[in-house]
């Protein structure tokens, strides 16, 4: 009877099951080098310039720098090469990176030489990637890491089987019912028992991994969408000194995750009898197990952003940047699927195969990105030259997730400010007039890794949500960037080439540190190859 109780709560899962977490909040927090051509071949070293298309994503205050209109389109082609472990995935991807125009405003005065406005369409972000990999000899599984945030990691104490009966009766964000181990926890069979990855062993839970199982595990992320900005700017310039703008942002992201993890075992530990959950002995006498879990995510949602920036230009040659980003406010929309299958065999016999599956679920929720604080110096060397650097501060530990009316959810509030500390990038960026025509760019630039040293070191439990425990991040990210650019009258085109290295941790599960020891997780360095072309039209008139 009880069987059959549960099953029918289990109806009202999707509801509850997913909801986004910290890493999550970070995945949909990021923003790359894209832009006009001219932009991306410098790296993005344009805070102290300005006069490009892209720098209201940037710094505003370079739309002050104009003298005459500018209306432009930058398209690219990225071609993309991930590999994680020994395996290695290829894609490429068609992209309109930049689309703008700005008015510039000329004014009869000394003190107000012109003020100007513009609009721009800005890709900040590609998600598209997809990556593949296996890992032999584990030495756990992601069931023991399930098993073990039921029992020892939940604020209100050890859970036994009898409490998954009123887990749909709570929030997913207040940290007391481990989403994944409802997901994976008796499942029903093709014979009409119930079973599980994790399973109740006298009242506690028991993982699949035990004294004398070994293994191997597979993973697979598809990862596709974007993140776009649509920008209305405003701003001029004091007695050609000091140039400033102010910019509001409107964005739009969609994002996708299809992410799957499976598990092959030998002499797992097992239910022996799948007719009575509840009284049926755990054995590994002889025997293997296949599992997976899918997990299908799509994200959607609109945000609004503030972006106030200043150039100062003290004497001819020298200009000075800064400029901050407040966080994008975001309204979300999460839609969201799990499955997850069993094949248990003693010997050769096929013991049970267990399903279990959701069907769509559906989170509305609120999110806030980091803010952004930039600073910028560049040098004008005669009429031929110009070098530029850039420094920004990506304040991660400011990243909030709430609920409709945009209260904070504590618990990820402590995890954003637990886990992150803040990325600092550095660009540097040079331009070469060969003639009054032609020109030559090249540029570099680095990010750091957005995450503390004790998650990088595995000295924490990472807290997922939902019913996904992988969670990733980057460890750096760096760009290698030259161009060249072509300028006739009112006429210009800009060609760019862009490689970029981006160095991330892939996590199935986080590890299980407690009193007893460290037990590593599986994990995998995963490394992105992008080249990108990139191609700009414009005139200036």
């Amino acid at each position: 009877m009880k069987k059959k109780v549960f099953a029918i709560l289990l109806c009202g899962l999707p509801l509850m099951i997913n909801a986004q977490d910290a890493f999550d909040v970070l995945q949909m927090s990021q923003t790359e080098l894209r832009g006009t051509s001219r932009f991306q071949s410098m790296a993005g070293a344009f805070g102290a310039l300005g006069g490009d298309l892209s720098v209201l994503t940037q710094n505003p205050g370079g739309i002050g720098v104009y003298r005459t209109s500018d209306v432009g389109i930058s398209m690219g082609v990225d071609i993309n090469s991930t590999k994680a472990g020994t395996e290695k995935t290829n894609d490429t991807k068609f992209n309109v990176n930049n689309v703008g125009y700005i008015g510039a405003i000329r004014l009869d005065s000394e003190a107000v030489p012109n003020l100007n406005f513009g609009f721009t369409y800005n890709r900040l972000k590609s998600f598209n990637r997809r990556y593949v990999g296996g890992v032999g000899n584990i030495s756990t599984s992601m069931s023991n890491f399930i098993a073990d945030q039921f029992v020892n990691n939940n604020p209100k104490g050890p859970f036994t089987d009898e409490d998954l009966y009123w887990t749909n009766d709570f929030n997913p964000y207040d940290g007391y019912a481990p989403w994944a181990a409802v997901t994976t926890f008796d499942m029903e069979t093709d014979n009409g028992g119930y079973v599980g990855i994790i399973n109740a062993n006298n009242g506690f839970m028991q993982g699949l991994y035990g004294e004398g199982t070994r293994g191997d595990a597979y993973y697979e992320v598809i990862e596709s969408g974007h993140a776009d900005e649509y920008n209305i700017a405003f701003g001029g310039n004091f007695a050609n000194k000091v140039y400033w703008g102010l910019d509001f942002g409107i964005l739009d992201l969609d994002y996708t995750s299809r992410q799957r993890y499976e598990e092959n075992l030998i002499d797992p530990y097992i239910m022996a009898d799948d007719e009575d959950l509840y009284e049926s002995d755990i054995t590994n006498v002889n025997t293997e197990a296949n599992w997976y879990l899918h997990n299908y995510l799509h994200s959607k949602g609109t945000g609004v952003n503030f972006k106030f920036g200043l150039i100062w230009r003290p004497i001819q040659q020298l200009r000075i940047g800064a400029a901050f980003h407040t966080p994008t406010f975001y309204d979300m929309r999460d839609t969201y699927s799990v499955s997850a299958r069993l094949k248990a065999y003693h010997g050769s016999d096929l013991l049970y195969r267990a399903d279990k599956r959701s069907d769509d679920g559906y989170f509305t929720y609120t999110l806030s990105t980091p803010w952004h604080f930039l600073g910028s110096i560049a040098g004008v060397i005669g009429r031929s030259g110009i070098i530029s650097l850039d420094y920004e501060y990506v304040a991660n530990q400011t990243m909030r997730i709430g609920d409709d009316r945009r209260n904070n959810y504590p618990d990820v509030t402590y995890n954003v400010k637990d886990y992150f500390k803040p990325t600092h990038i550095i660009r540097v960026g040079g331009e070469y007039r060969v003639n009054p025509n032609w020109s030559l760019r090249a540029g570099y630039s680095y990010q750091s890794t957005q995450v503390k040293e004790g998650v990088d070191k595995y000295d924490y439990n990472i807290a997922t949500v939902g019913t996904n425990p992988t969670y990733q991040y980057d460890n750096s990210v760096h760009h290698i960037t030259c161009g060249v650019g072509y300028h006739y009258k009112s006429f210009y085109t800009d060609l760019a080439y862009v490689h970029k290295i981006r160095n991330s941790v892939y996590n199935a599960f986080s590890p299980i540190n407690d009193e007893y020891g460290y037990e590593p997780n599986v994990s995998a360095d995963v490394i992105d190859h992008n080249n990108r072309v990139s191609f700009t039209l414009g005139v200036r008139f």
